[in-house]
């Protein structure tokens, strides 16, 4: 299979573009698009065969949920049960923009396989003028986990989905670089208080001023779930080739582990801020100022990329404070590392 990239922008060959992705679609197939967070890898989310070429593709487990993307808030009731006075508070002040609301699905109308069996649904839409444009042009409901191979660092460039998943794939539309670069926040309202299952762009913090209490769980009782009921909860995410360790952000600290290694012959990569870089890493990647963790979540999965080009044997990952987007951050950051430390 060819995998066809083509630049959405404002020239007037886009719609010619946004018509070709809407064809491909609704003939069963998949297409990468961006949102405001990463690029997704979507099928018709009503369509069983079309939502298995998504796992397929990014050789995902079965019994990992996906998130349906819509164009409109009003699509909303015509896969949901019941829509929770929350959950309308959310849609209002949050959507367009990185939220999933977890709610109980109507019976029969999603994918078996959008669902991985459960009785709950994650939709959101996404605050991306490429991905609104192909999902009001569509006029369907889109199953759409980020676009790469599963296990790898989430896509934030049309290039690294090319990277991944060249032939595997029919369509990319190019909308450039995504903004956020991390996915979205679940919240899971079927809950009271509702719960975060992956924190995101919005912030606990910013949730509780819109509606209240939100329990944002433990590393120990988010992975006691057996069957995940979103993205991210079960598996190794957000991993390069080289293992990843995290490591305090303290300048003494990772320069005196960099020696440490490279006397025991590894070539390490640092991923670090902006004043890290005079520290005698073998690689290093920049991922902002200090403490700008916007920034970091912007470049994070850049720079986890880019450490797969090249000969690093062992990566170190400084760290952030948990509160408002760092909560995200060290998501993603102990997925990547499955949880390993480096301790002098």
């Amino acid at each position: 299979m060819k995998t066809i990239r083509k630049v959405v922008d404002s020239n007037v060959n886009s719609q010619s573009n946004y018509t070709q992705a809407v064809d491909i679609l609704n003939a069963g197939e998949v297409v990468a698009f961006p949102t405001e967070t990463v690029y997704g890898l979507g099928a018709i989310a009503t369509d069983d065969e079309a939502v298995k070429k998504i796992f397929e593709a990014k050789g995902r487990p079965s019994d990992n949920p996906l998130i349906v993307h819509i164009g409109t808030k009003e699509e909303v009731e015509l896969y949901i049960e019941e829509i929770p006075e929350v959950a309308k508070k959310c849609m209002e002040l949050f959507w367009p923009g990185p939220l999933t609301l977890v709610m109980n699905a109507k019976p029969n109308i999603l994918a078996k396989s959008v669902t991985a069996g459960l009785h709950t649904v994650g939709i959101r839409m996404p605050d991306h003028p490429v991905a609104l444009q192909l999902l009001q042009q569509l006029k369907k409901p889109l199953a759409a986990p980020s676009a790469n191979r599963s296990g790898k660092p989430s896509p934030t460039e049309a290039i690294h989905v090319e990277e991944d998943l060249q032939g595997h794939i029919p369509y990319i539309l190019d909308g450039g670089s995504t903004g956020i670069g991390f996915e979205s926040t679940v919240l899971d309202v079927t809950h009271e208080p509702p719960v975060i299952l992956r924190p995101g762009g919005i912030t606990k913090e910013m949730l509780e001023v819109a509606i209240g209490p939100v329990i944002q769980p433990t590393k120990v009782e988010q992975n006691m779930a057996s069957t995940p009921k979103a993205p991210g909860m079960k598996y190794t995410h957000y991993a390069p080739d080289a293992p990843v360790y995290l490591i305090d952000c303290n300048e003494k600290i990772a320069s005196e582990a960099i020696q440490k290694l490279r006397t025991e012959g590894q070539k390490v990569a640092l991923l670090a801020p902006n004043n890290f870089a005079n520290i005698n890493a073998d690689y290093f990647f920049s991922i902002g100022e200090e403490g700008v963790k916007e920034e970091m979540g912007a470049t994070l999965y850049h720079a986890l990329r880019a450490c797969d080009k090249t000969e690093a044997t062992i990566i170190l990952a400084t760290t952030t404070s948990d509160d408002g987007v760092g909560a995200a951050i060290m998501n993603r950051l102990e997925k990547a590392a499955a949880g390993q430390w480096y301790t002098l």
